[in-house]
């Protein structure tokens, strides 16, 4: 699933592919702002990891899961 996230005050996104599930991510971001977190970690499907600090968390956009289809369709 691909995530794109917006950060403030910042010309680019961090856009990244993992293997975690959709509510899966939404559930780590969610808690860690109700819970006034520092930031939230998220990881790719290469094993790199990310931290976003959550003060600067401008929007998460969340990919489909379902993956991408290479060749003709009949």
């Amino acid at each position: 699933m691909e995530i794109r996230i917006g950060i403030a005050n910042t010309g680019r996104e961090l856009n990244f592919d993992t293997n975690e599930s959709a509510a899966d991510v939404k559930s780590s971001v969610a808690t860690a702002l109700e819970s006034g977190a520092a930031h939230v970690e998220f990881a790719d499907a290469k094993g790199n990891s990310y931290l976003v600090p959550t003060a600067s968390l401008a929007y998460v956009e969340l990919g489909s899961e379902e993956s991408r289809r290479v060749g003709f369709v009949a």
